[in-house]
C-alpha cells in the first residue's frame, strides 16, 4: 500500500507500477520491496486504484479490490469477489472469449452445497483470518481463532470422503476456500496470530490444496512473493519495519505428489487451445 495523494489527504491504497520501476518502501519509508512482475494498468493509465475509482465517480466508498472494469463504458461492473466469481463463470462464455466454456463452477446440481459451505467458510475462514489479525481486544480474537480451526477442523473431516469442499466436482467454493488456504502458513500464521496449525498439518487440506494447486490455470495465479510483501508492508500498525519473514516455502510443498484421486470427482474439462 502507498500513499495515493500525499499532497492532499493520508489516504494509502493500491497502485499500478511497471516491472523497471524502483523499489518501494512502506507508507513511514521503511523497508525496500522489488516491482518485479507487476504490470502497469495499460487500458487507463491510471497510477492507483483510486485513479480508477474517481475516473467512474465512485468515490463514495473505499477503493477496494478486485475489480471488474467496463473498458467501453470506463466504470467498474463490480469490486465484489463473490460477484465476480458468479459473472465469470457464464458471462464471457459466448463469443469465444472464454478459454474454457465447458468448465462450470456454479453446476446446477451442487448449488445448494455450494451456498451451504460458503455460508460458514466466508465468516469462519475468508473473513475469519481477518477478524483475528485485527482484532481490538482478546475477547475477539480468541473468539474469531476458536471459529477459524472449528471451520478448518470442519473442512478435514469433509475433506476425508469429498474429492471437493461442496461434492464430487471443483466448484467456486473450492476457489474461495483455496485463496485463503494457500496464504495461511505463509502469512496469517504469523501476521494474524492464526498459530493454532499450520494448513500442512492438516492431511486432508494439505493434499486438497496440492491438487488445486496443481491446476495450470490456478498456479499461474498465486505469486507468492507477492502475497507477502503485499501483506507485510501494508499495515505499519503490525509490522511497522516491513520485514517479510522468509516462511516456509509452502509454493515447494504444494508441488510434491498428492493423493486426492483416491477419492471419485469429476474432471476438470481442458481448456480450449488458442
Amino acid at each position: 500500500m502507498q500513499r495515493t495523494r500525499p499532497d492532499a489527504d493520508e489516504h494509502t491504497g493500491w497502485v499500478f507500477r511497471s516491472p523497471d520501476d524502483p523499489p518501494l518502501s512502506n507508507v513511514l519509508g521503511f523497508g525496500e520491496f522489488k516491482v518485479a512482475g507487476v504490470i502497469p494498468d495499460s487500458v487507463n493509465g491510471a497510477a492507483t486504484v483510486r485513479d480508477l475509482y474517481e475516473l467512474a465517480n465512485d468515490t463514495g466508498g473505499k477503493y477496494s479490490v478486485p475489480v471488474l472494469w467496463d473498458k467501453k463504458t470506463k466504470t467498474i461492473v463490480s469490486n465484489e469477489s463473490a460477484e465476480i466469481i458468479r459473472m465469470f463463470n457464464t458471462a464471457f462464455n459466448e463469443g469465444g472469449m472464454a478459454k474454457n466454456p465447458d468448465l462450470d463452477i456454479y453446476p446446477e446440481r451442487l448449488r445448494d452445497s455450494i451456498d451451504a459451505v460458503n455460508e460458514w467458510i466466508y465468516p469462519g475462514i475468508n473473513n475469519g483470518v481477518y477478524r483475528c489479525g485485527f482484532a481490538k481486544s482478546q475477547g475477539a480474537y480468541e473468539t474469531a481463532f476458536a471459529e477459524l480451526f472449528g471451520a478448518l477442523d470442519r473442512c478435514e473431516s469433509i475433506l476425508a470422503t469429498n474429492r471437493y469442499i461442496a461434492g464430487d466436482q471443483l466448484t467456486e467454493a473450492d476457489i474461495r476456500l483455496f485463496m485463503t488456504l494457500v496464504r495461511f502458513d505463509e502469512v496469517y500464521v504469523v501476521y494474524f496470530k492464526t498459530n493454532g496449525k499450520a494448513i500442512r498439518e492438516y492431511p486432508n487440506i494439505m493434499n486438497y490444496c496440492r491438487e488445486l494447486y496443481q491446476i495450470p490455470e490456478i498456479q499461474k495465479s498465486i505469486n507468492m512473493e507477492h502475497i507477502k510483501t503485499h501483506y507485510f508492508t501494508s499495515h505499519p500498525t503490525l509490522n511497522n519495519y516491513a520485514i517479510i519473514p522468509v516462511g516456509s516455502d509452502t509454493v515447494s510443498k504444494l508441488l510434491e505428489p498428492h493423493n486426492r484421486a483416491a477419492i471419485p470427482g469429476v474432471e476438470i474439462p481442458a481448456p480450449v487451445s488458442a
